[in-house]
């Protein structure tokens, strides 16, 4: 018949099929299993590592950084300037006491370098006991003088310093010093006609003028004509060029670049006067062919006081 339905072994196939499901039941047994193995493995390797990890620092601790026998005794401070140690170990934060080892050396080296007055830090271990640094302090070679409104309604002036190579300090309390300041600080020449805002405490001033001024007062200091007179002033807000003033009144205006050969060029000038009997008013050693000069009597120039235009550094070291 068409309709008749092929009979099939109905025993057989069922036997099949529960095959397979006994198969697969124990497939995933196995892989539950591995995956437990798998699971406890990991668990007991990162376990192992951290009381590992635990074991060693505890062990760390208690035989270097909780040891007595590392304990800070002395902290030994040597510096090239005026700062007293006494001063420079309070600012480096250090105590008697604390663990050398578990020290960090660069906070100490931070804390130090944060005091616009010192240029670099050298901080070192000895062991057992011995904290060693070494200070490295900027030595003012001008000064700026700005006024600024005071609480009670009057001008106040603050004075900042510029070191060589442009950084500008706040002027150091002379109690924090151990050699006196306040003739040192007379004796530096004033920077005027700079932007103020570029004078940023511990920072460099990036002016052209104001580099080429610091220029000429270490030219100056090594040409010929130190200890004929002295640099009291220089105005840098002329554009290409900085103008001095002596402290006999003279005004003498410098070009950016070739300052050895400017200063040669004004002792020639200055030797020609003496020889005439007269003093330069003011002369233009920016112009490189038949230099300006204006001249006044010698003798109604000022004498030049008793002192060099900037005074050698102070260096010194101090235990």
């Amino acid at each position: 018949m068409w309709f008749r339905r092929e009979q099939k072994n109905r025993r057989l196939s069922r036997k099949y099929v529960l095959d397979v499901k006994l198969r697969s039941r124990q497939v995933r047994a196995t892989r539950l299993r591995l995956g437990a193995v798998a699971l406890a493995v990991t668990f007991g390797t990162v376990f192992g590592l951290y009381l590992l990890w635990r074991t060693g620092e505890w062990t760390l601790n208690k035989l270097v950084y909780e040891n007595s026998e590392f304990a800070i005794r002395r902290v030994d401070v040597q510096t090239d300037g005026v700062i007293s140690p006494d001063q420079l170990r309070r600012w480096s934060g250090v105590k008697p006491g604390d663990n050398l080892m578990a020290l960090d050396l660069a906070s100490v080296k931070r804390n130090l370098e944060l005091v616009s007055t010192i240029g670099s830090v050298s901080v070192e271990r000895v062991l057992p006991g011995l904290l060693r640094i070494r200070v490295t302090e900027r030595q003012p070679v001008a000064q700026v003088d700005v006024p600024r409104a005071g609480a009670a309604g009057g001008i106040e002036v603050t004075v900042y310093q510029l070191d060589a190579n442009g950084y500008v300090m706040q002027p150091l309390d002379p109690r924090l010093c151990v050699i006196p300041l306040a003739q040192i600080r007379d004796q530096l020449p004033v920077i005027v006609g700079l932007n103020v805002y570029q004078l940023q405490s511990g920072q460099r001033v990036e002016s052209p003028q104001v580099l080429a001024a610091l220029q000429l007062l270490g030219a100056f200091n090594r040409s010929v004509m130190t200890g004929l007179v002295n640099l009291r002033r220089i105005d840098v807000s002329s554009p290409g060029v900085v103008v001095a003033t002596t402290d006999q009144g003279a005004d003498i205006t410098f070009g950016l670049d070739n300052l050895d050969q400017q200063l040669r060029r004004w002792r020639e000038i200055y030797d020609l006067g003496q020889r005439m009997n007269k003093a330069i008013a003011s002369v233009n050693l920016a112009v490189s062919n038949n230099v300006p000069v204006r001249w006044m009597e010698a003798v109604a120039v000022p004498a030049s006081l008793p002192v060099h235009n900037n005074p050698p550094p102070v260096r010194r070291k101090n235990v």
